[in-house]
């Protein structure tokens, strides 16, 4: 099976899909969170196919503990945890909705968005509920 995918032929899980896969490419030294694995470029840019369902961030979307400074980093961060570690998902749903509450309860004017964000995680779409969250700072 694992040859099909990588030769770029459809799964047996896949056929009659008509998805594409997801082309991202890197520049020299960046990295990107592939399932929790950090996969790094070398010295030459090059292209990736996702031929399956994969969470990934690209290492300039990924927010680090030190750098949630505010409430709604704070919010990105703890959406990005969800995200790239789904084996921890139910404790970290908890603290979300702690942070939902505190951000919801400080930025009143942004209480539309914050919904849209809420709805996205609640609904399994954390990579959407990341880019809504990101616009907020």
């Amino acid at each position: 099976m694992f040859d099909g995918i990588l030769s770029g032929e459809l799964g047996p899980d896949q056929i009659g899909r008509p998805e594409v896969p997801l082309k991202f490419t890197l520049r020299p030294g960046e990295k990107v969170i592939v399932n929790g694995a950090v996969i790094g470029r070398g010295e030459e840019p090059g292209s990736f196919y996702l031929f399956n369902k994969a969470n990934f961030l690209r290492g300039r979307e990924v927010m680090k503990d030190g750098a949630a400074d505010t409430i709604e980093k704070k919010l990105y961060l703890i959406i990005q945890l969800i995200y790239l570690f789904p084996e921890n998902a139910p404790e970290n749903l908890v603290k979300f909705e702690a942070i939902l509450a505190d951000t919801m309860r400080q930025r009143a004017e942004d209480l539309e968005a914050l919904t849209e964000v809420a709805r996205l995680v609640h609904s399994g779409d954390y990579y959407r509920a990341l880019k809504a969250t990101a616009k907020l700072f």
